[in-house]
């Protein structure tokens, strides 16, 4: 038996190659819906200042140890290579043997220096974090003293709180364990005086000191101290000045200096990001937003310079690196489609998402109509049951499907959990004897976990596109060329499609329950589970009960009243 020939094979080639096709141009757009493709980062970062040209504008600034901050982000992140970062390093190190003088306080101090006489052979070379260094020697008396000289109200005001005995956080100054608020107050006071601290900062400071020496509570002080404190733990005086160069207010330093407490070993990856961003706000509230990869995206956006990170925080998203993708800008036609793509993204970020996901639903309706066009011709018996445009309706329900699959598949951290944090912690301050706690809450866990709202979206969408194509096929058979009785035949035939939402519903209980047993869903939830079933339940309910039962009720009204076909009706005779 000869088998029937393929319906129309040119147009099966050409949508198979269109739908292949568009399918890898899609894939191509680096577009995502909670991810932003490092090539966008570097497309964002072209022409903008660099890592380590700033950082070389820095040595020849005389700040060593800022320079040092990004030589080591540069290190930690392999940028500009070996003879790059070798450009950077060999003047920091001339200038580290010619004025060891300047690296207790990173740099070069003049006013300072003659404050605390660094030059004197008592330091040793090498850098010195702030806060410790204010502790050693006497050099808290003499910041104390030196501030005590300041005609600046703010400073008199912030030494005024030295009287405060009813602390929230630090033991009062007079106590046995004064020694941390002093040293608290000296940083701050020393930023003021120095002009580091931005006008903006600076009222924030006197406003602070107001509410507490009028007993408005000393705690908000405290906490904007203790922050202070803290950076001075990891930051030499060079580097903390530059760090806090550009704050507005105290929720900014809050959220930085926990960052920073949290970096494990990271702080020149926060460092380097706020001065050559210039946005410590923006990175702030990015590593609050991404508590567990913020410094790891980070540090990947500062080879794409100043402007890839400055985007990587505007868009507040984690950064998608794909090997593959990069692979191929090495090759041509790839490197050029890929160079204008990434442009585009980055200048047209919603349009892009949007062409990228019409390619993908283009893709999948013409390799749904390849499928159509592969499949024989019907026998001349079932001519009468096709009908123009059933089979687009189709092919476009599952581009639909297809579109979603491919979503799900391909578009990164689509079920990402929160990692908005924000920790306790203990500060151990040298000298003072004891630990200083501080910290806030935990923040709440939301009731439902994202990757359990995304699969109730999945089985809810899936249910939806079975109930569009139920409706899809109601419709084929009242508009197919037969009669009453036949149509009612027809839609018995198709029961079990009907009924496919119920065992699809079942289907996604059972696989939510095998997956949840295998630890493979460790945030299960049975709402989930049992709203797969619920969603076939009232799928096929409404289904049924609004389109197929009236359907079928007017099929049996016209069945009742059309004349018995002649034919069979002889033919009934015959055989009585």
């Amino acid at each position: 038996m000869l088998r029937p020939a393929m319906k129309r094979p040119l147009p099966f080639i050409i949508c198979l190659t269109g739908g292949l096709l568009l399918l890898g141009v899609a894939w191509l757009i680096p577009a995502h819906l909670r991810a932003v493709d490092i090539g966008v980062i570097r497309a964002a970062g072209a022409n903008t200042d660099v890592l380590l040209s700033t950082g070389q504008a820095l040595e020849g600034a005389r700040s060593l140890s800022s320079a040092q901050m990004f030589l080591r982000a540069a290190e930690i992140e392999q940028i500009g290579g070996g003879k790059g970062r070798g450009n950077l390093a060999i003047p920091i190190n001339m200038d580290i043997h010619s004025r060891p003088a300047w690296l207790p306080l990173g740099g070069a101090s003049p006013r300072l220096e003659s404050v605390f006489g660094t030059s004197s052979a008592r330091y040793a070379p090498t850098n010195i974090p702030f806060t410790d260094f204010v502790l050693k020697l006497g050099n808290l008396d003499r910041a104390l003293a030196f501030l005590n000289a300041s005609p600046n109200p703010v400073i008199k005001n912030l030494l005024l709180c030295r009287g405060l005995t009813n602390l929230a956080i630090f033991p009062p100054s007079q106590s046995s364990s004064g020694q941390a608020f002093d040293s608290a107050l000296s940083i701050c006071g020393l930023l003021v005086e120095e002009g580091t601290m931005t006008p903006a900062m600076t009222r924030v400071v006197s406003g602070l000191c107001s509410d507490a020496l009028a007993g408005g509570g000393s705690e908000p002080l405290e906490q904007m101290l203790l922050d202070y404190l803290s950076l001075g733990q990891r930051f030499d005086w060079n580097q903390l000045q530059l760090f806090t160069a550009r704050l507005e207010d105290a929720g900014t330093l809050r959220l930085l200096a926990n960052a920073v407490r949290q970096s494990s070993g990271n702080e020149s990856i926060i460092f380097s990001a706020v001065v050559l961003s210039r946005e410590p706000a923006a990175v702030g509230t990015y590593l609050s937003n991404f508590s567990k990869t913020g410094v790891a995206d980070l540090g990947l956006s500062l080879g794409a310079n100043a402007g890839g990170i400055r985007e990587l925080l505007h868009r507040n998203l984690r950064i998608e690196d794909s090997p593959l993708r990069g692979r191929l800008t090495r090759y041509e036609p790839f490197a050029t489609f890929l160079e204008v793509a990434r442009d585009y993204c980055w200048r047209m970020p919603a349009m892009a998402l949007i062409l990228r996901w019409l390619f993908y639903l283009a893709a999948g309706f013409l390799l749904a109509a390849a499928m159509h066009f592969v499949l024989p011709a019907p026998p001349a018996l079932q001519r009468p049951l096709e009908v123009r445009g059933a089979n687009w309706a189709r092919e476009f329900l599952f581009a639909l499907g297809f579109l979603l699959v491919v979503l799900l598949v391909s578009e990164p951290f689509l079920a990402q959990e929160s990692q908005k944090a924000a920790l306790p912690f203990r500060l151990h301050v040298p000298t003072s004897g004891a630990a200083v706690t501080a910290g806030e809450p935990g923040v709440k866990v939301s009731f439902m976990n994202p990757s359990n709202i995304l699969t109730m979206l999945l089985f809810f969408v899936l249910q939806g596109l079975l109930y569009i194509a139920c409706l899809v096929k109601l419709s084929e058979i009242r508009r197919q060329r037969v009669s009453s009785r036949m149509k009612l035949k027809l839609l018995e035939n198709e029961d079990h499609l009907f009924d496919a939402g119920l065992y699809l519903g079942f289907l996604g209980t059972i696989v939510s329950f095998i997956l949840f047993s295998l630890t493979i869903m460790p945030h299960f939830s049975l709402m989930v589970a049992y709203s797969s079933t619920s969603f076939g339940i009232v799928f096929v309910s409404l289904f049924k009960i609004f389109h197929l039962r009236p359907l079928r009720r007017q099929l049996l009204l016209e069945a009742d009243v059309e004349p018995t076909d002649p034919v069979a009706a002889r033919a009934a005779a015959v055989a009585a």
